[in-house]
């Protein structure tokens, strides 16, 4: 295969993911096809998140499928960027990706960057990718690096954690007891593992102490990597040509988009000097 043709083909490739941003989608099974009427009902019942979830995957699905008529639930689903259920904005910014022509959608992705939810700022950072927005790169980044979580009192610390220990989202990775009140959870970001212990169990820390770090898992690497096929930058190297070694200790599939990643972002960089 000839260069131009492998070009080629890691563009294909890379498209198909920026036209289909999936990130941290819970592993719920949406697939009965829903009415309008059932649709309208799902969107604006309030009281449960799943069922918002399931009309905005109907909505997604339309969409990719050229269906102009669903664009009369557009104004609801930028409403629900300001649902109080994580999951539903998380859904949201997910479904606005889907078509890159909404001026409102666009507009909605980029308020949601500053979302306090993390997984919420990461869909719609991916999500603007397919706009040809780089606004969201700095929040891209962050998905391949690990992150450290502190104490948010000071207390003792009690855990069972190890080194390489896999995590979900949301999971539990420590619980600090107070000296009064009851014990606080300390929770991952994001899907990872533990990366480093820095509380050992039965510790006494203090208000702001480190401790556990989480890194990134294989899912979001390849969600970041493709990100930046398209908005990263030459600052951004380092970061994407540490998966791309052969001792990053990675996939080969993650390796070879990572090289992918950095040839693109060098290439980019070598006709637009300035970016």
């Amino acid at each position: 295969m000839n260069q131009s043709r492998r070009s080629l083909l890691l563009l294909i490739l890379a498209v198909a993911f920026v036209a289909v941003p999936f990130l941290f989608w819970q592993s719920s099974w949406f697939g009965r096809r829903l009415d309008d009427s059932e649709l309208n009902r799902y969107l604006g019942d309030s009281q449960r998140p799943r069922r918002i979830q399931h009309a905005l995957s109907q909505i997604a699905d339309r969409i990719a499928g050229g269906d102009d008529s669903v664009e009369r639930w557009y104004g609801q689903v930028v409403s629900l960027t300001h649902h109080p259920a994580t999951s539903v904005r998380t859904a949201a910014a997910w479904v606005m990706g889907q078509d890159n022509t909404s001026k409102e959608f666009h507009r909605a992705l980029l308020e949601l960057l500053q979302d306090p939810e993390l997984m919420v700022r990461r869909n719609a950072a991916l999500s603007l990718v397919r706009f040809g927005d780089s606004a969201g790169r700095t929040e891209i980044l962050a998905m391949l690096q690990s992150s450290l979580l502190r104490a948010p009192e000071p207390g003792l610390v009690s855990h069972t954690l190890k080194i390489g220990q896999p995590l979900g989202p949301r999971g539990l990775l420590v619980r600090v007891q107070p000296a009064t009140g009851k014990k606080l959870e300390v929770r991952s970001p994001f899907a990872g593992q533990v990366s480093r212990i820095l509380a050992a169990d039965g510790a006494h820390v203090a208000a702001g102490d480190p401790l556990v770090s989480v890194s990134p898992d294989s899912e979001q690497v390849w969600e970041a990597l493709r990100g930046l096929y398209f908005v990263g930058r030459p600052e951004d190297l380092p970061v994407v040509e540490r998966y791309g070694s052969p001792r990053g200790g990675v996939s080969d599939q993650l390796r070879r988009q990572a090289l992918a990643t950095a040839q693109v972002i060098r290439s980019r960089s070598e006709r637009h000097p300035s970016r």
